[in-house]
């Protein structure tokens, strides 16, 4: 025959249940690294690494109460948001105070997309619909700059790259090298302190900054959000070119240009000097051909306003009107002279003429005018005896008294 012992049970309190729940889950091994996989919700604020942060996972059956702690959160490199499915590392705690079970979440990575695929992509997104890709703020690549910026490792294959591609197609061309890490957890801050020291200086007409190919991890300072600022606020025009052909930066999609690869980026950077000269050579004939050629058609035009002009010159009209009126002036003064001329003869027939009717000249013959009282006596029948006469002679008049027959 079984029998049972009836016991009372204890009266405990609420902190004591508390505590028991903690000790238990504390004290059992496999909740305390456990990998749990679910759906961040109810996360009030932008997850931050600066910050604890308190958030739920679920399923399609349950949910759990989640936290991540400021010194666990700020290793983490993307955002994670609502919605985002993750895989979380973990332990199970019970917090007394709120009487909450909850996952205390140590590392925390994407559920199908690594973390850091997952950050560049989130990353991109906001940072575009910002406008810092946008093209309209992208400055142009100087044609011919006198000196070229490159921020770089002084080791690396990069620098030796751009230097050599520089001087064999500009060797005009002054290169200062800024050298800064290119990878690891101090390398974002280097470059980012590069570029605006580098800017700032106003020595530089084009900047480049980059490195050689590598895995994600290894390019991933060049996607650190205080660069891409730091590129954007950037006044000097400046070339990003980071890793080979398949590799994209947020640094490439900020930056003024993106070269494939540093060698890429020596080209952009500077014109090819032997394609300088043949282009200019080039156009030298083109120029010297069109100049001959215009000097041809010019000169021909030339001539032939010459042409006209003379035929329309003013000068050509005076000389010939200057000839008419001379010509006319010639026959003008023939004409005058000969009636000058005729007019002289007609005198002079009129003067001797006048001086054959002169009674002077009669008189010189031996005959005289007589005169009675201022009378002309044209005969003797017109004489009293006793009149006085006034006779005149060629030579001059004298006085006679009538004295009848």
């Amino acid at each position: 025959m079984y029998t049972s012992k009836i016991t009372r049970p204890t009266v405990l309190t609420v902190s004591q249940i508390d505590s028991y729940l903690r000790s238990v889950l504390q004290s059992d091994p496999r909740l305390m690294n456990v990998i749990v996989t679910g759906e961040i919700t109810d996360l009030k604020s932008p997850f931050s690494g600066a910050k604890h942060n308190y958030f739920m996972l679920k399923d399609s059956g349950a949910v759990i109460n989640a936290a991540m702690f400021m010194g666990d959160s700020c290793r983490v490199v993307f955002r994670p948001e609502n919605g985002l499915k993750v895989i979380c590392r973990g332990r199970i705690d019970f917090y007394p105070p709120s009487g909450r079970l909850q996952l205390i979440i140590e590392d925390m990575q994407p559920d199908g997309i690594g973390a850091l695929s997952l950050a560049f992509e989130q990353m991109k997104k906001r940072l575009e619909s910002e406008g810092l890709f946008a093209a309209e703020h992208k400055k142009p690549i100087p044609q011919f700059p006198r000196t070229v910026g490159v921020i770089t490792s002084p080791t690396g294959a990069a620098i030796k790259d751009i230097t050599h591609n520089i001087s064999m197609r500009f060797p005009c061309v002054d290169i200062i090298l800024y050298p800064t890490l290119v990878q690891g957890e101090a390398a974002p801050t280097q470059l980012v302190a590069a570029v605006r020291e580098l800017d700032a200086s106003g020595l530089c007409d084009t900047i480049i900054i980059g490195r050689g190919g590598g895995s994600i991890e290894e390019l991933w300072a060049f996607n650190d959000e205080a660069l891409a600022r730091a590129v954007y606020d950037c006044k000097t025009p400046i070339i990003s070119a980071v890793g080979h052909e398949i590799d994209h930066t947020i640094c490439d999609y900020v930056a003024d240009a993106a070269a494939s690869t540093p060698t890429a980026a020596a080209v952009l950077a500077v014109p090819d000097r032997m394609e300088l000269k043949a282009k200019y050579s080039s156009l030298h004939r083109a120029m010297n051909s069109a100049v001959n050629e215009a000097y041809e058609l010019n000169s021909k035009r030339l001539t032939e306003l010459g042409r006209m002009i003379d035929a329309l010159s003013p000068q050509k009209s005076f000389d010939k009107y200057d000839g008419n009126l001379r010509l006319l002036e010639h026959r003008m003064q023939n004409a005058v002279d000969r009636k000058l001329s005729d007019c002289g003869h007609i005198i002079k027939s009129a003067a001797a003429k006048l001086e054959s009717l002169n009674p002077l000249t009669v008189l010189a013959h031996g005959y005289s005018i007589v005169e009675a009282d201022g009378r002309l006596i044209r005969s003797k029948t017109q004489i009293n005896k006793g009149d006085k006469l006034t006779l005149t002679f060629s030579d001059g008049k004298t006085t006679a008294v009538a004295t009848g027959e």
